[in-house]
């Protein structure tokens, strides 16, 4: 009696806790400049001046206390009023300070949006790969995992149910995209798709997928079964076994 694929679990696992979305880093100095900014919008040169002599001052005054030796907010509001009144005193007299049309600040802002986007596709990504985990596990628990193809991503899903497991190889799961590699099934069907999958898979996963899927090639009515025992050879030699698949795709015969 043959043991069915992959193995039926009987005790349902607890749901991970929700993806928290990634913060701004706090950035001092950053803090600092803002600060600077609003206070000078519409100055002119002559108060932009007094301001910094006050922020001369101040850092005079910090510079006598150790325990102010790491401030980074202090000499970044002292380096700001220093730039600001350097680019009033080369404007026409009068000018008074605009931060919505300096060109350092439009640049900062610019590249605030873009990490900001940047962090919000970063929490899209990882809700979307809790949720795809979450619908794997549940096919393992019903047994029907390998009746399922696997989608877009779902290398990066191996990796988030194998760090729910502690860092074990979840052996049925690595099974299951080796299969379906081998077989070009689900977003497997698309060539590029197989190529990324170098880079996103584990050494023993593709070198199961590449001897099974020449096995398969010379014994196309194999049983998933009786090639149960290329799981067990990639996890412990997976360059040998990348090699015979070598080996083996070299006795193909050739397409008059």
């Amino acid at each position: 009696m043959t043991t069915p694929w992959p193995p039926r679990h009987t005790a349902r696992r607890p749901l991970p806790p929700r993806v928290a979305a990634p913060r701004e880093p706090v950035d001092p100095a950053r803090i600092g400049r803002r600060v600077v900014r609003r206070e000078a919008r519409g100055m002119d040169a002559g108060l932009v001046a007094v301001a910094l002599e006050e922020a001369r001052f101040e850092a005079r005054q910090a510079s006598r206390y150790e325990d102010l030796a790491d401030d980074l907010r202090g000499p970044a509001e002292l380096a700001e009023w220093e730039r600001i009144a350097a680019l009033l005193s080369g404007a026409p007299a009068g000018t008074r300070y605009d931060p919505d049309v300096d060109d350092v600040v439009q640049a900062e802002l610019a590249a605030d949006a873009a990490a900001a986007a940047a962090r919000e596709a970063e929490l899209r990504e990882a809700v979307r790969i809790a949720a795809r985990a979450n619908h794997l596990q549940v096919l393992r628990d019903l047994g029907t995992l390998d009746q399922s193809e696997p989608a877009e991503g779902d290398e990066a899903v191996r990796d988030e149910l194998t760090r729910r497991a502690g860092g074990y190889v979840q052996a049925d799961v690595d099974a299951w995209l080796a299969h379906a590699l081998a077989a070009h099934r689900g977003h497997y069907r698309d060539p590029a798709a197989r190529d990324a999958a170098a880079g996103l898979l584990t050494p023993p996963v593709l070198a199961h997928a590449a001897l099974l899927g020449e096995l398969l090639r010379l014994v196309p009515d194999a049983d998933v079964d009786e090639l149960a025992f290329v799981a067990r050879l990639a996890a412990t030699e997976p360059e040998a076994v990348g090699a015979l698949a070598e080996v083996l795709a070299r006795a193909r015969p050739e397409v008059p």
